[in-house]
């Protein structure tokens, strides 16, 4: 298996503003990379120009010394050894589940007995061996998406590329197959990539998460990373739940930030002509305190094991905190600010 590699990436449909512009990625051989934006963002676009879907209108895609595509060639789809798994399931409904799955390995000419062995194998990897018989219209939206899956097993690809298969699922399903994912990448060691506008998704699944918007690179990071030292204002607005908060800070000072000095930075007034940073801070590092600062509660939504609270404070500026205890709208509170990180 080789490296797969995008190289000053773009496409350009001609609309005035590029779809895709100057993405380079070096996506680790077998690894689990997501996708991570807003609709419209260019996300799609770059998974379509790895399948073959699209030509690039700048750049290169390489799959170790191999070269799939630049402004002037192609290699075409079906000889990339690449499987990809459609929002929509994409199954035949005419043939029963074990023929869908078998399909590419009978469009390839392999025989009938070694065919039949890698189906039972497959869908034993995704637990549907007793679905063999049935039609797409009979099984549930998650078992759809997992005949789907088995349906690339079969063909050992060396990448897997998925545009949002979860989206048409609901809560609960999405969670079940989030572990059939995480079998799946197993299983195969492919590598995988993930298109999804969902953070949790991306989160959960992924070895490394790239965070795009306008149809640019914004950062490439493993999840913990990019949740915790994300790089640039709309990185950190996109991943996680944190509010941005404005304040002086000093020169000396490194990004990450403790409540002392949080403390003093949003007491104090900034002096004249004073350069002022965007800080990050995430709710579960902001805890009610009688040692605080000052805030009233704005909104305080009830999630079960937790409040979720929008906070004013005295400045005027937002902040978001959970809470184990009931509060009321309107309620004063005080703050403590654990942790912060500059953008």
């Amino acid at each position: 298996m080789a490296q797969l590699i995008l190289n000053h990436l773009g496409k350009d449909f001609g609309t005035g503003k590029p779809a895709v512009s100057g993405v380079s990625l070096k996506i680790r051989e077998g690894g689990f990379l997501a996708l991570l934006g807003p609709s419209g963002c260019g996300k799609t676009t770059v998974l379509r120009m790895i399948a073959g879907f699209e030509q690039p209108s700048d750049g290169a895609i390489m799959l170790g010394e191999w070269l799939l595509a630049d402004v002037d060639r192609m290699v075409a789809p079906e000889k990339r050894n690449m499987a990809m798994v459609f929002q929509s399931y994409a199954l035949w409904p005419h043939m029963t589940v074990a023929e869908n799955v078998g399909y590419p390995l009978k469009v390839r000419g392999v025989a009938r007995q070694p065919r039949d062995a890698k189906i039972r194998e497959a869908l034993a990897a995704v637990r549907l061996e007793s679905f063999a018989d049935r039609r797409p219209a009979d099984l549930s939206g998650g078992q759809r998406q997992r005949v789907a899956l088995a349906r690339c097993l079969v063909t050992e690809p060396d990448v897997v590329l998925l545009d949002e298969p979860l989206a048409n699922l609901d809560r609960h399903l999405r969670q079940e197959m989030e572990e059939t994912f995480r079998e799946f990448h197993a299983r195969s060691g492919a590598t995988m990539i993930y298109v999804t506008h969902d953070q949790a998704e991306a989160m959960a699944l992924a070895t490394d998460v790239a965070v795009m918007s306008e149809g640019r690179l914004l950062q490439l990071a493993p999840p913990q990373e990019i949740y915790a030292r994300p790089e640039g204002r709309l990185v950190g607005g996109l991943i996680g739940q944190g509010a941005i908060l404005s304040m002086a800070w000093p020169d000396s000072v490194s990004r990450e930030a403790d409540w002392l000095l949080l403390r003093d930075r949003l007491a104090a007034r900034p002096a004249p002509g004073e350069l002022l940073v965007d800080v990050l801070v995430r709710p579960q590092d902001v805890v009610l305190s009688d040692e605080g600062l000052d805030a009233r509660v704005d909104a305080a939504v009830f999630e079960g094991e937790r409040h979720a609270l929008r906070l004013t404070l005295s400045d005027g500026q937002i902040l978001r905190a959970f809470s184990r205890k009931p509060v009321k709208v309107g309620d004063p509170v005080r703050v403590v600010i654990r942790s912060g990180w500059k953008l």
